[in-house]
């Protein structure tokens, strides 16, 4: 005890500045003499602590030392006479201001020959030494910001590096990339902000923001690994490097997990709830491992832990942000739009009641494959719902909404065709002026692709055998599906409309119906520009059969009652 004292114990805040660098030496006074002397052996009183505990290594020794509770009268013997501190500052900087003379750019000092008198000696000297300060302060600072510059630009490279060889797609999205950079940039201008006024502040700043949002409009791999790039980038300014990276990183990962299926606020608000439990027991983690007690726990720690989670739960607002700015769309976006109260869907199911119960069936169809091939339900769902909103303008001209009249019967095929195909283009005007998202409004141009209206195709060449006809009449405009999720809608559409004209509803004659449907539409390369594979249209065609035999499955027919 007697040595950790002669040591020195100092205040917790004191003992923060020392281990980050920004107090290396103290001065005492003594019988009116100053004395300098170095802080590297000076110890908090938790520190003091855990060298008083290290001293015994019998147990018996450390039980009866944590019995007579040393940590309750260990007290700091070096503070900080802040008076006198203040009264030298002043001195300093008073003597500092006395000037000595003003020497202008390019005036000559001193000549060869002429008398050096107590000015000029002082002249000189004061030359020399902010010479060699100026010499000195250069090298000095241009060592360490050229580390941290070679040290950001690794960790952005690995970022770079990680989306070039994995998500080539976010590597060549502008929007992407700007939106993780603004994530990161921000975040950790924010945090040295804070860390420069008060050495805990780095506890306050809601880094788990950052996963959040990355899982939410990317993915989570994608998530965790722009979480760990921000955490090492603000790490340097943390004065317990270790123990902040293991704090956060424990914190994102948690907010990944539990936030990725995200399609309700109240998600948030449950994340910010898990993030903090999770920060609390990291924190209280590293506190147990390093110091072997709790008594060292700060309650401000844990104030502002607290505060932070607060700040998560708020990321809400963020999330309409980005997608305003950068034009994602969420998930939360997604079940919105999916709601059959919206005003466009509600408007398809008044005027085009078989579209819509079409349009039904098409979502559940491809949510399905969807799911089997790890595609994005959500915008499936929502896409197979808004894909043929363009028939709402002349509903009575396809087969769904009509009831015995076919006004087609009087139109010549071409006219048909042009007609039918115009549900394309009316859609997207109408999804425009309800300023649907482009990624729902990619389904309306993909969900043909560049694909024929083959039955007025085939009409028009059997009534006109003598002449050459012209696909470009009965060509959609496309383009062809560009994503996973417009070719399973692409798929799906066609499969669940054929399926309504089968007659046997065998299992071989479904099976055989979406075989050719299928095979049809890849043969044809319309899912050529789509990252589909073959293993993903195997799967597609499972399923679909699976739910067209759940569908049309037989049922019995129920007796009646016998009159007695």
């Amino acid at each position: 005890m007697k040595q950790i004292y002669e040591d020195g114990i100092v205040e917790t805040d004191d003992y923060e500045a020392i281990r980050a660098g920004r107090l290396q030496a103290v001065r005492f006074i003594h019988d009116n003499v100053s004395i300098s002397m170095p802080t590297d052996g000076y110890r908090s009183v938790r520190a003091a602590y855990a060298r008083l505990d290290s001293t015994f290594s019998d147990p018996r020794f450390r039980r009866a030392l944590a019995a007579m509770r040393p940590v309750d009268y260990l007290q700091p013997n070096i503070l900080a006479d802040t008076l006198e501190t203040a009264r030298v500052r002043t001195e300093l900087y008073q003597k500092a201001l006395a000037p000595i003379g003003v020497i202008q750019q390019g005036e000559r000092i001193i000549d060869k020959g002429d008398i050096v008198t107590p000015r000029l000696a002082r002249v000189l000297q004061t030359y020399e030494e902010m010479t060699a300060d100026r010499g000195g302060s250069t090298a000095s600072t241009y060592y360490p910001i050229a580390g941290q510059a070679l040290f950001l630009i690794l960790l952005l490279g690995a970022l770079y590096a990680y989306l070039y060889i994995f998500r080539r797609d976010y590597y060549n999205d502008i929007k992407i990339i700007c939106f993780i950079m603004m994530m990161i940039v921000g975040f950790t201008f924010f945090a040295y902000a804070l860390a420069l006024t008060f050495t805990s502040g780095l506890y306050l700043v809601p880094f788990a923001i950052v996963p959040i949002m990355s899982v939410i409009f990317l993915d989570s791999r994608t998530a965790l690994f722009i979480d760990i790039v921000l955490i090492l980038i603000t790490s340097v300014i943390a004065v317990v490097p270790l123990e902040y990276i293991f704090i956060q990183f424990m914190a994102g990962t948690a907010a990944i997990d539990s936030i990725k299926d995200l399609s309700r606020r109240s998600q948030l608000i449950r994340t910010a709830f898990i993030v903090f439990v999770v920060y609390s027991l990291s924190y209280i983690a590293v506190e147990v491992m390093l110091n072997g007690s709790l008594r060292e726990l700060s309650g401000r720690i844990f104030g502002y832990l607290a505060i932070n989670a607060v700040a998560v739960s708020f990321a809400y607002i963020l999330l309409f942000f980005f997608e305003k700015i950068f034009g994602f769309t969420s998930r939360v976006t997604l079940v919105e739009l999916s709601d059959i109260n919206n005003p466009l869907l509600r408007e398809l199911s008044e005027e085009c009641p078989g579209t819509f119960q079409h349009s039904m069936a098409v979502s559940n169809l491809a949510s399905a494959a969807a799911s089997r091939i790890g595609a994005n339900v959500q915008l499936v769902r929502a896409g197979a719902l808004y894909h043929d909103i363009g028939k709402i303008r002349n509903p009575a001209f396809y087969t769904e909404n009509q009831h015995g009249v076919n006004p087609h019967d009087t139109l010549d095929p071409k006219q048909s065709a042009r007609i039918v195909i115009g549900h394309v283009s009316e859609g997207m005007k109408m999804a425009e002026k309800a300023k649907i998202p482009m990624q729902l409004r990619r389904f309306i141009t993909e969900h043909h692709g560049r694909g024929k209206a083959r039955y007025f195709f085939n009409t028009w060449c059997n009534r006109h055998p003598d002449e050459e006809p012209d696909p470009e009449a009965f060509t959609y405009p496309g383009p062809n599906p560009t994503t996973r999720e417009s070719s399973i809608i692409m798929m799906a559409d066609s499969v669940e409309a054929a399926s309504r004209s089968l007659t046997d509803h065998s299992p071989e004659a479904i099976q055989a119906l979406v075989n050719k449907i299928v095979d049809t539409q890849v043969s044809e390369g319309l899912h050529n520009d789509s990252p589909i594979s073959f293993r993903d249209v195997n799967q597609i065609k499972d399923t679909f059969a699976q739910r067209l035999r759940t569908i049309y499955h037989s049922r019995i027919s129920y007796p009646d009652l016998n009159k007695q």
